[in-house]
C-alpha cells in the first residue's frame, strides 16, 4: 500500500477540476488547496529523513505502477485542460472568476503538468521524452526540456546557471532574468548539437524550430476550437505555469553556488548546492521534486527512490509555503539569508 501513496498527486488535478466546473470564489479552490490546504498538511504530518534500504530501492526503480502514476497526467493534463477551455467558451465570467480559472490552471499546469515532465525529461526511452515534450507544451516552455537536461544540470550552482537565484535576487527580477537566460541557453545549446552532428540549421534534428512550430499550432487550434478569446486564455495559463515553475527554480536553489577548486573548475555538484525539502505532504504532491538534492547529485535516479541528504540545506518549509514567502522578498531575505552559508555569499555572482 505504500507504494501507492503517490496517488495523493492527484488530488491536484481534483482540485483542478472543481475549481474549473465552480463559479465565484470556488474557482480558486486550487489555489486555497495548494497554497492553504497543503502547507496545512505539511505542518500536520511535518517531515521524514528517512530513506528506502538498497533492496527496496533497486525494486522499487523497476516496479511499473510508478511510471504509470506519472503517464495518467497526460490525458489528465489535456483532458481538464478541454474541459476549462469549453467552459471559458461556453460560459460568462467576471473578472474575478477568470483570474481565478487563469491561476488554478496555471498551478495545474505547472505541478501535474511540467513537474510530471521534468520527471520524464530524464529518462532515456523515447516514449518518456515524448510525453514530457507532450506536457510542456501547453506551457509554452517546450525549450526548458533541452537547458535543463544539458544546461541547468550542467551549470547548476554557478554564475553560468541562468535557473540558479542569485543571493539577495527577488524572486520578480529571476523571472525576467531566468526566462530570458534559459531561451536563450537553450538556443545555444541546440545550436552546439547540430554543429557536433553535422547537421544544418534547418534540420528535422532542430527541436527549437520544431518547438517553434509546435506551441503556435497548439494555440492555433485553441482558436479554432474554440475562440480567440480561449486562446488568449491559454496562452495566459501557459505564462502563469512556467512562471510557477520558475519560483519553484528559485526556492531550490536560492544564493547556493558552487566553488572553485585550485585548478579553476568548479568542484563536482554534490548534495549541498540545492535546496532540499522533506515534508511529506509536499513531497508525495510532486512525486518527490522537494528531494532536489538527490535529484542533482544523481539525476538519472527516479522520483521513488531519491534520498536525504544530512550534508543537503533544508528549507524551512514545504514547497507551497516556501513559494509564498518568496513573493514577499524582504520576508524571503529574512528567514533564508541566514541559511545561506557565509562561503557561498561571497562568491561573485
Amino acid at each position: 500500500m505504500k507504494d501507492l501513496k503517490y496517488l495523493f498527486a492527484y488530488t491536484v488535478p481534483a482540485a483542478a477540476f472543481f475549481s474549473f466546473q465552480s463559479t465565484g470564489i470556488w474557482t480558486y479552490s486550487l489555489v486555497f488547496y495548494a497554497f492553504l490546504v497543503i502547507p496545512l498538511l505539511d505542518v500536520i504530518a511535518g517531515e521524514s529523513q528517512k530513506n528506502l534500504p538498497s533492496e527496496d530501492a533497486s525494486y522499487k526503480k523497476t516496479k511499473w505502477v510508478f511510471d504509470l502514476m506519472l503517464y495518467i497526467n497526460l490525458p489528465l493534463v489535456f483532458g481538464l485542460l478541454f474541459f476549462v477551455f469549453f467552459n471559458v467558451f461556453t460560459r460568462d465570467y467576471s473578472l474575478l472568476e477568470y483570474v481565478g480559472l487563469s491561476l488554478s490552471a496555471g498551478i495545474f499546469l505547472a505541478t501535474s503538468g511540467i513537474n510530471v515532465a521534468h520527471e520524464l525529461g530524464h529518462r532515456k526511452a523515447y516514449i518518456n521524452r515524448f510525453i514530457s515534450k507532450c506536457l510542456y507544451m501547453p506551457c509554452l516552455y517546450m525549450h526548458f526540456y533541452i537547458e535543463h537536461n544539458f544546461g541547468h544540470h550542467l551549470h547548476v550552482a554557478t554564475p553560468e546557471d541562468a535557473a540558479t537565484a542569485r543571493y539577495n535576487q527577488t524572486v520578480y527580477a529571476f523571472w525576467f532574468s531566468s526566462v530570458f537566460r534559459q531561451y536563450i541557453s537553450a538556443w545555444k545549446i541546440q545550436l552546439q548539437l547540430l554543429q557536433r552532428t553535422g547537421k544544418s540549421f534547418i534540420s528535422i534534428q532542430n527541436d527549437m524550430l520544431w518547438y517553434h512550430m509546435i506551441q503556435p499550432a497548439y494555440l492555433g487550434g485553441v482558436f479554432l476550437l474554440f475562440s480567440l478569446d480561449v486562446m488568449l486564455f491559454a496562452a495566459l495559463v501557459g505564462v502563469i505555469a512556467f512562471l510557477f515553475l520558475e519560483c519553484i527554480n528559485y526556492i531550490e536553489h536560492y544564493g547556493l553556488r558552487r566553488l572553485k577548486t585550485l585548478s579553476g573548475r568548479y568542484e563536482r555538484v554534490q548534495p549541498h548546492h540545492s535546496w532540499n525539502s522533506n515534508f511529506n505532504i509536499g513531497r508525495i504532491a510532486l512525486y518527490e521534486l522537494t528531494r532536489h538534492s538527490d535529484h542533482h547529485f544523481k539525476s538519472t535516479k527516479k522520483y521513488q527512490t531519491l534520498n536525504s541528504h544530512e550534508e543537503s540545506p533544508n528549507l524551512p518549509f514545504g514547497y507551497p509555503a516556501s513559494i509564498l514567502l518568496s513573493l514577499f522578498p524582504p520576508l524571503w531575505f529574512w528567514v533564508m539569508n541566514p541559511l545561506v552559508p557565509n562561503k557561498m555569499k561571497n562568491t561573485p555572482a
